[in-house]
């Protein structure tokens, strides 16, 4: 019975540890007051991507368009290929504002989901807490519409950003093929529901 105990102690100890420890983060000093994700920053550029969201086992394709519209301030929307518009948001700091959802799609969970996605997709800078640091990547600590979120840099690069829930990755933000400070390829993987958004650039 004391050595189950003991073993059951240590099991809720590791499974409730914080993200940091479990992904083996070493902690540095904080000099960097905010992180920047520059990726929609230009509002001279209309950004324009080919799109495959796979949810429940149902995969849908067309176009994602994000343009900058003011000082953190983004217009975000997804089209068929023919044109016919499924959703399309505002979002002005953490204010999300939709313009136009298919009646199908209008949902308060999955409304909730996209703000939370696109709020963090198109964010371009958020205070940092605290600073992490494993191997030859840098991690920072923030917090977005009360969620933490660990963005991943190398050689100043950002690559990935995790919203975490309960010690553990709940939402992966990948970004690859940088040009131009332009993410070329970006997925947003979510791992507590069936949702997964591919997006590849359009030029």
């Amino acid at each position: 019975m004391r050595y189950l105990t003991i073993s059951l102690l240590t099991f809720f100890l590791f499974s409730c540890g914080s993200y940091p420890k479990k992904q083996q983060l070493n902690p540095t000093e904080n000099e960097t007051a905010v992180v920047s994700n520059g990726y929609f920053s230009n509002a001279q550029h209309d950004y324009l991507y080919k799109a495959h969201i796979t949810a429940y086992g149902k995969t849908f394709g067309g176009l994602f368009i994000v343009k900058k519209t003011g000082e953190d301030q983004h217009r975000v929307a997804f089209t068929t290929e023919m044109g016919n518009k499924i959703f399309d948001f505002s979002i002005k700091n953490n204010t999300f504002t939709v313009n136009y959802i298919l009646e199908d799609l209008n949902r308060k969970l999955l409304l909730n989901v996209l703000k939370q996605d696109f709020t963090v997709l198109v964010k371009e800078t958020s205070p940092t807490t605290k600073a992490f640091a494993k191997a030859n990547t840098s991690v920072f600590e923030t917090e977005i519409l009360g969620k933490p979120h660990y963005y991943y840099t190398k050689n100043n690069t950002l690559d990935q950003i995790v919203k975490v829930k309960n010690g553990k990755a709940n939402t992966v933000f990948s970004f690859s093929k940088i040009n131009d400070n332009i993410a070329e390829q970006i997925t947003i993987k979510h791992h507590n529901i069936a949702l997964e958004i591919n997006l590849k650039s359009i030029y």
